[in-house]
């Protein structure tokens, strides 16, 4: 399809949104530079700045409907929007929400799309928003009593997916130690459908010694660990005193591979493992967190 086939299938727009729509025909338009080049290694928007080093824009993006809407809904303010005429008609509802006011959506076929991103982009719209300020983790902590605690978990995909399986199982916070990728990466929210922007996150400054904040409001820290010795999951999540579940519990998990360092550990109350078939002692970090988090909605919380 040319682009001036694309300008004539291009529909009203619908009428009562809050947003601005904007008809992009230029690739080169500068409106449309907070999209621009989403794979480079080295100019991408969501690239956060270093301080005294690289220059980036630290921006937040979000692929897809689905994704959008819960940027929408989050903390995370999008500030713009490029996505082709259908997905504008598909996400007429959301983006009449009175928060978007003035915010525009710029609308573009999916051949100017593809040469603004670098590539062809299936989901057909993307959202983007500038990083509101972080929250501590006394933030995060509020209200929670399901907590995940990552440690050097570096895989973008594996911590978009600790974010998905953390709000399907009841899991209030996620809070990043030492080693951990950035969660507000791109491929990060994407394989987290959404959940990275909705699921409360703050990073722990002072590594393990921060994990005494935990302790101090009331949590069980459970680090899940392959060593045989340790207690199955489903019995570390049970107070001996009173055989009943423990009212909050963190979960300690490490990269795959190393696992969790024993410094982590040693600052954690108790180690638990995953009881597993022989011939296998670890798996993937999001599996073995999502069924953590199972094992603690199965024991009742």
């Amino acid at each position: 399809m040319t682009d001036s086939e694309s300008v004539l299938d291009r529909q009203p727009v619908p009428t009562g949104l809050s947003v601005t729509v904007i008809d992009i025909d230029d690739p080169d338009d500068l409106r449309v530079d907070d999209f621009r080049d989403l794979n480079s290694v080295d100019r991408r928007p969501d690239l956060p700045a270093l301080p005294g080093g690289r220059v980036g824009k630290g921006l937040v993006i979000a692929e897809g409907v689905l994704v959008a809407q819960r940027m929408i809904a989050s903390r995370f303010a999008p500030h713009a929007f490029l996505g082709v005429d259908k997905r504008l008609h598909e996400l007429s509802a959301d983006l009449r929400d009175p928060s978007l006011a003035g915010v525009p959506f710029y609308r573009a076929s999916a051949d100017v799309m593809a040469r603004v991103v670098g590539f062809h982009l299936n989901r057909g719209v993307l959202a983007v928003a500038r990083r509101p300020q972080a929250l501590d983790v006394a933030d995060a902590l509020a209200g929670a009593r399901t907590v995940a605690v990552l440690e050097g978990v570096n895989d973008h995909e594996n911590i978009g997916s600790i974010f998905r399986n953390a709000a399907g199982l009841g899991v209030d916070a996620v809070l990043f130690g030492a080693g951990c990728a950035d969660p507000l990466y791109r491929r990060c929210v994407r394989v987290s459908m959404g959940h990275a922007l909705l699921v409360p996150f703050a990073g722990v400054a002072d590594w393990p010694g921060g994990l005494d904040i935990l302790h101090d409001n009331g949590f069980q820290t459970v680090s899940l660990t392959p060593e045989p010795s340790s207690p199955a999951l489903a019995e570390a999540l049970i107070d001996p005193a009173t055989g009943a579940p423990r009212d909050k519990v963190a979960f300690l998990v490490g990269a795959e591979g190393p696992g969790l360092t024993r410094a982590a550990m040693r600052a954690s109350h108790v180690r638990a493992r995953i009881p597993m078939s022989r011939g296998t002692d670890s798996l993937n970090v999001a599996t073995a967190a999502a069924i953590a988090f199972y094992e603690r909605v199965r024991a009742g919380q």
